[in-house]
């Protein structure tokens, strides 16, 4: 039976991608922070071990980790959504809730985790489509983002000498709790269900980045070739 390590895993696209691994009989051991969701999660499927952490806390995720296997595919895809809303009066605080969340908490399970993956295993790091692009009140969480796609990128040149395969996922939107209090439009909104398909899919094939939906990865594209002051003037109109 092969084994997969999914992080988030309590709701949105990591339980989407719990359920998805259990039903194709993977060992999947479910990592989050909501005790009570996990164990609810754990009781869908018997493939399921869920594993209560704070991925923030190096010595605790250490300590859960010791009886740890050996994976086949590791998904790092926790992380949190802060916004900027007065750049003057700039919320170091908040950077550091986000930074700590989505970049500090993938370095710590780098730390322990990577020994346990198998040879010609895979390696996933969850980054966003929001990396492409600056993007307004998104100083901290874009910032995370961007991080997670240059680490990504580098670990997938420096651990191909051994033989651990890096992929990066830049999502569109996606109906989760997170994405639930924004109040813009989020066009090319996709479900849990249909984020989950299209990471699988991707990991499948053995892509190194993950890009979806389509059509609205294209635009973000687009938008990332214009001169910079032209971009500037489209962006201040979401403001």
């Amino acid at each position: 039976m092969k084994t997969v390590l999914i992080t988030g895993a309590s709701s949105g696209i990591g339980k989407a991608l719990v359920q998805y691994y259990a039903n194709a009989n993977y060992q999947v051991f479910a990592f989050g922070r909501d005790t009570a969701r996990l164990e609810q999660l754990k009781q869908l499927n018997t493939n399921i071990t869920a594993v209560s952490c704070d991925l923030t806390d190096l010595s605790q995720l250490q300590q859960v980790s010791t009886t740890l296997p050996m994976f086949d595919l590791i998904i790092l895809n926790a992380g949190n959504c802060e916004y900027i809303d007065d750049p003057v009066n700039f919320d170091a605080a908040l950077f550091q809730r986000v930074m700590a969340a989505n970049v500090q908490s993938v370095a710590n399970c780098l730390s322990v985790w990577l020994k346990k993956i198998k040879p010609y295993g895979r390696l996933a790091i969850n980054s966003s489509s929001a990396q492409f692009l600056p993007l307004p009140r998104a100083e901290a969480y874009g910032a995370s983002k961007a991080a997670l796609t240059y680490l990504a990128r580098t670990l997938r040149i420096d651990l191909q000498p051994h033989n651990i395969f890096v992929s990066v996922i830049h999502p569109g939107f996606v109906a989760t709790p997170l994405t639930a209090k924004n109040t813009f439009a989020m066009p090319s909104i996709l479900t849990t269900e249909q984020a989950a398909l299209a990471i699988v899919k991707g990991l499948n094939k053995g892509k190194d980045e993950i890009n979806f939906p389509p059509v609205f990865i294209a635009i973000m594209k687009f938008l990332a070739f214009l001169p910079r002051p032209l971009w500037r003037k489209l962006a201040l109109r979401m403001l």
